[in-house]
């Protein structure tokens, strides 16, 4: 298990089987992006992982966030290997359907 922490931003990677969950917590915004795509750039081109990506804990995203979860979309799908958004609080999935993107994140829904 790896973790990440900043003062606003964490990021936890936890693998189990070939899944490998990051759940994020915090704000990730334009001041964490580096620290976000240094914890994501190994786990990314690894096609021996599914990739999930859980949101639970994650209480904004601004604009450079939603760009790198595009950008690993769009590597993942390039590779034919699974990513997916879990756990997406209320005011970010608002934010994915205003933006329409949350038809491209392939999304598990939990019971809340």
């Amino acid at each position: 298990m790896n973790t990440h922490k900043s003062n606003k931003f964490h990021a936890k990677t936890e693998t189990k089987g070939n899944v490998c969950t990051v759940f994020l917590s915090g704000e990730l915004d334009l001041s964490v992006a580096s620290d976000f795509r240094l914890v994501m750039e190994p786990l990314v081109g690894d096609t021996k992982l599914d990739l999930v990506i859980n949101l639970k804990e994650l209480k904004y995203i601004d604009s450079t966030g939603i760009g790198i979860l595009l950008s690993i979309l769009k590597s993942r799908q390039g590779m034919d290997v699974k990513f997916m958004v879990e756990d997406v609080p209320p005011q970010i999935q608002k934010l994915f359907d205003m933006t329409g993107i949350s038809k491209f994140f392939t999304s598990q829904e939990n019971s809340h």
